[in-house]
Parts: C-alpha cells; sequence; structure tokens
C-alpha cells in the first residue's frame, strides 16, 4: 500500500514537471514568434523609407544632411540583428531621424501634397502602428515567460532545464517609443 502512495506521489511530481515544462516551451515559442512579428513589421518599415527619402529628395534640395541621416539610421537598424535592447538602440536613432524628415518636410507645401509622398505617409504611419501593437504582444509574453520561471516552484523547473528570461523590447525615452508623427495639417 505505501508502494502505491509513493508510485502516486512520484507520479504527481512528475505530471506536475511535464506540465510546467510544457508551458516553458510554449511560452519561449510565443515570445521567438513575437519577435518574428517585430521584426517583419520593421522590415516593412526599412522597405518604405527608401521610397520616402527618393520622393522627398527633389523637393528637399537643402535638407541633403537629414536624408543622409535618415538612410544612415535606416541602415543601422537593418544590419542590428541583436537582441531586442540592441535593435531598440537603433530604433531610436531611426526614430529620431525620421522625425526630423517630417519636421523638415512641412516646410515644403508642394511636398505635401505629392500623392507618392501622401500613400507613403500613411503606410509609414500604419507601419509605425503595427510596430508599436507587435511590440506590445511581444513584451506580453516576455512578461507571461519571466514570470513562470521566476515563480516557485516553476522556476525549479525552469533551473533545472536551464529555461532563461527574455529581454523586453523597450525604447530609450518616451518619445521615441511614440510613432513619428506623419500626417500634416
Amino acid at each position: 500500500m505505501e508502494w502505491l502512495i509513493l508510485l502516486g506521489a512520484v507520479a504527481l511530481v512528475g505530471g506536475y514537471f511535464i506540465a510546467v515544462y510544457n508551458k516553458l516551451v510554449s511560452l519561449s515559442r510565443r515570445v521567438e514568434e513575437a519577435w518574428s512579428d517585430i521584426q517583419v513589421q520593421m522590415k516593412r518599415r526599412y522597405d518604405l523609407i527608401p521610397n520616402l527619402v527618393e520622393t522627398v529628395k527633389g523637393y528637399m534640395q537643402h535638407e541633403r544632411s537629414t536624408l543622409d541621416a535618415v538612410t544612415a539610421a535606416r541602415a543601422a537598424a537593418v544590419s542590428s540583428q541583436g537582441s531586442p535592447a540592441e535593435q531598440a538602440k537603433a530604433e531610436n536613432l531611426l526614430q529620431g531621424a525620421l522625425r526630423s524628415l517630417f519636421a523638415v518636410a512641412e516646410a515644403y507645401p508642394d511636398l505635401k501634397a505629392n500623392q507618392n509622398f501622401l500613400v507613403l505617409q500613411h503606410d509609414i504611419a500604419d507601419t509605425e502602428n503595427r510596430i508599436q501593437s507587435a511590440r506590445r504582444f511581444y513584451n506580453g509574453n516576455v512578461r507571461e515567460l519571466n514570470v513562470t520561471i521566476e515563480q516557485f516552484p516553476s522556476n525549479l523547473v525552469a533551473k533545472q532545464f536551464s529555461f532563461r528570461t527574455a529581454d523586453f523590447f523597450e525604447l530609450d525615452t518616451p518619445e521615441a517609443a511614440e510613432p513619428p508623427r506623419v500626417a500634416f495639417p
């Protein structure tokens, strides 16, 4: 009889370990999937930026440094393949460069009326909203994974199988967390 109780206890503990392990695997995959979604949205934005720069070039003859800054920031963001923290640094630079571009573009009435510019402006605003949404989804999944890894007794399973907490995708400043203003009055 004692061996049945012992066998039941071992089965219960084993079942718990399996359930927690499977949950941790599932959460890890959701974090990876959410990060992939952020990267897809950022790539979409990176692909739009050269078209925006080309559209703006003809109107902004005297703003070469602004265009160069956007191009350099885009190149840095595209080449950044590191952690979410490293990617956030590159995104901060790109956000600032885009803000400058749209601020300077306000001084060009013909540009603000250009159909290509208006379409690109809309597409970038839409993409920025998608990136924010994907970032919130990613950070929610990271939070859930990290809490599960750190809470007792699931932390015992996480430690046993070497699960690691994930980094949040956080921008350095509150202004960088806001998408660049791309709408003109």
